[in-house]
């Protein structure tokens, strides 16, 4: 049996939009299920993130801690941000978020992995690039501001990260994801099995 998510769309009969913000919005349709009721189901419509593994010579990988207000944490994450315009490359997204919080760029990058973040909740997907063979990017750094002026930039070895994880010590979705997804590459085919950096993302279509 392959092991494999499939595209599906239940039948809509009604659909509203209670709630629009800067970002995202909130989204309310009627949902016909299998046994032919109809359900209400209530969730976020996000534009979709990249974030990146940003890995050095000294096997550290880049992480920053920042205060996420939802959940009243300061949490360690690696580089990431939205697809602020629809049909954007993520490739040349994640690159720019790499540059504006940490003011580094990447000679080699894979895609590590593609997740939906909560799909009872959100139609949010995110897809997570392996970088490599990093250097100071040249020219002024990114101005920061809001939540990012506090933001603290550290490179971690990735087997303290994955510890961390597996210990319950840092909780970013991203982060945790990315780095056991790394780790896990490294002990099945090996990094250079991944697949490229404008590998096909059916959640969120783009031109290469």
């Amino acid at each position: 049996m392959q092991i494999k998510d499939t595209a599906e769309a239940w039948q809509v009969t009604a659909s509203v939009t209670p709630f629009r913000g800067a970002k995202t919005s909130v989204r309310s349709e009627d949902v016909v299920m299998p046994d032919g009721s109809v359900a209400r189901r209530d969730y976020q419509v996000h534009p979709g993130s990249v974030a990146v593994v940003a890995l050095d010579e000294e096997d550290r990988v880049l992480v920053l801690k920042q205060y996420r207000h939802p959940v009243r944490h300061k949490l360690w994450e690696i580089p990431a941000g939205l697809l602020d315009v629809p049909g954007e490359n993520p490739l040349h997204a994640v690159q720019r978020e790499l540059y504006e919080e940490a003011h580094v760029e990447a000679e080699d990058w894979r895609v590590l992995v593609d997740v939906f973040t909560s799909p009872g909740g959100t139609d949010e997907a995110v897809r997570i690039y392996l970088a490599r063979n990093l250097s100071e990017a040249e020219g002024e750094r990114f101005e920061v501001s809001q939540e990012e002026a506090d933001m603290e930039l550290a490179r971690v070895p990735l087997v303290d990260l994955v510890r961390a994880v597996l210990g319950g010590e840092i909780h970013n979705n991203c982060l945790a994801v990315g780095v056991l997804a790394l780790a896990a590459a490294r002990g099945g085919e090996g990094v250079e099995a991944l697949r490229p950096a404008l590998a096909p993302w059916p959640a969120r279509p783009y031109e290469a």
